[in-house]
């Protein structure tokens, strides 16, 4: 006889945080959002942690290198998608690794044999005023040269004009060499009134650029995710086809810490891909996996040895594996029940296993709800995907600017290894849309206001930590009624300037 859940399957907009005492202490300024990334031992400390508690889905609409970029400079962690070739995939992480903080890869880079307009044409299409001259017109070719607006006026030189008689030639640069520090770089900058700064390898190559307006960038993000080597911090997605040709590309690549990308983490295929890391990389390569909604579920993967474990099916804005297959739960009580049972795995043996809540955030107080729920970190699709950074196109629709958004089972993306059950290879049916979602600008500016309001919330219950959230919140059902009541009510509202969304 088949098995029958006593309690409802509920969603986050079913709750609220009941406010717990705050002392004078407990101010925004003062909450850590530090979390850790992957697993560890009792009186141990996690090997990787997170500064913020949000990661970038495993998507082509969302996680591409520049997304990856902006959102390690906050603190958090992008997930570079896995259903394109691993050369391609390799490349993005490499992409990623290569901006260190400060130290920027040129991509705006001119051939010794080309014209002004040239120079106007990169400008125009780039947006970007200083330009590299190397000898074969790419970002790591011998430099010979610099252009900046400075070095010519439209108004009266030709188009025709050689690049060569109007940039600064290399013997008249002042340059860093490689291995020189960001302290160092800035120190050349400021004494030579620059505003970038190349540094070159021992031949003579270009390998980046230190700007002057990063200074105060750096300054602006104290919480940025470097590895050990001040490098932008990169995930990368795999699946449970061709993981062992993929990982090792991946590693070599620069990749931080992996994810299993998959629909439905219960089975074998998962338990398979863990075994094949630990046999060939031991505990050296983090992988996380999942996704699962119940103890089962969460136990089969901690004891298979998964690093953290992704929770949700069904709840993303984008997906209808609920409506295609009926199979899924809901996201608010798929946390709290995982939650539970990584507390009785922590009693049992010492290893605390983080859990990601992956799907079902439509406001930013979610965010707040499922970290106090359990959740150690948040992995969001729909909400990244509407940013500059954000690998997809930016659309006008009726007037409104939107940037596409589509799941990894829609017929656009086709990712039929997510959704892989050992049958054909390819999709029978989608289990995603394709869609538009409004343009929000920039993640910094965006996500700024989001961890503001978890913050703020945060002092509400009175914890400074998520694990002090997580403790000592008070969380209450709501009914329909009282929802309705939540918001604006029975007035014509004048402004909704004041009123985000995420």
């Amino acid at each position: 006889m088949a098995y029958y859940y006593s309690t409802p399957s509920r969603t986050f907009s079913e709750y609220l945080l009941v406010p717990g005492y705050s002392s004078k202490d407990c101010t925004p300024d003062k909450v850590l959002l530090e979390t850790p990334l992957v697993k560890f031992k009792k009186g141990e400390q996690p090997e990787l942690t997170m500064n913020i508690p949000l990661v970038s889905a495993v998507m082509q609409s969302v996680s591409g290198s520049d997304l990856a970029a902006a959102l390690a400079k906050e603190g958090g962690v992008s997930f570079i998608y896995c259903s394109q070739t691993i050369e391609e995939q390799s490349a993005m992480v490499r992409k990623v690794k290569q901006t260190k903080a400060g130290f920027v890869p040129s991509d705006t880079n001119l051939h010794a044999n080309g014209t002004l307009q040239d120079v106007l044409d990169l400008k125009n299409s780039t947006g970007h005023g200083t330009m590299a001259v190397t000898e074969d017109g790419t970002l790591n070719g011998k430099i010979v040269g610099l252009v900046t607006s400075r070095d010519y006026r439209i108004s009266r030189m030709s188009v025709d004009t050689p690049i060569k008689d109007f940039m600064t030639p290399f013997d008249h640069l002042i340059y860093g060499k490689d291995g020189i520090t960001l302290s160092e770089a800035n120190d050349l900058l400021w004494d030579h009134k620059l505003n970038a700064l190349p540094i070159i390898d021992q031949d003579q190559r270009l390998k980046y650029f230190v700007f002057r307006k990063d200074y105060d960038s750096h300054k602006d993000n104290p919480l940025e995710l470097l590895d050990s080597k001040k490098r932008y911090f990169v995930g990368a997605g795999i699946n449970t086809r061709d993981y062992k040709e993929r990982i090792p590309a991946l590693i070599e690549a620069g990749a931080d810490i992996l994810c299993i990308d998959s629909s439905e983490g219960f089975s074998e295929w998962q338990k398979m891909t863990i075994e094949w890391v630990r046999q060939e990389y031991g505990d050296k390569v983090k992988i996380g996996a999942g996704n699962v909604v119940d103890r089962e579920g969460f136990r089969f993967l901690a004891e298979a040895g998964a690093d953290f474990i992704k929770v949700g099916i069904g709840g993303g804005s984008i997906c209808i594996t609920r409506e295609q297959k009926g199979i899924g739960r809901g996201q608010a009580t798929s946390v709290q029940d995982v939650a539970a049972a990584r507390e009785e795995y922590f009693e049992e043996t010492g290893i605390y296993v983080p859990i990601c809540s992956d799907g079902g955030i439509v406001h930013d107080y979610h965010m707040t709800l499922a970290l106090a729920m359990g959740s150690d970190f948040i992995m969001l699709g729909r909400y990244f995907s509407r940013f500059e950074e954000s690998p997809t196109e930016k659309v006008s629709i009726n007037g409104s600017y939107m940037k596409e958004y589509w799941g990894e089972g829609s017929a656009r993306a086709r990712n039929w290894q997510r959704y892989d059950t050992g049958g054909k290879e390819g999709l029978s049916f989608v289990e995603g849309v394709d869609s538009y979602v409004p343009y929000a600008g920039s993640l910094k500016d965006n996500l700024a206001v989001s961890l503001s309001k978890v913050r703020h919330t945060m002092c509400n219950c009175g914890a400074l930590s998520i694990r002090e959230l997580q403790k000592n919140a008070k969380i209450t059902l709501v009914s329909s009624t009282s929802i309705v009541e939540g918001g604006a009510h029975d007035v014509m509202v004048k402004d909704n300037n004041m009123s985000s969304e995420n």
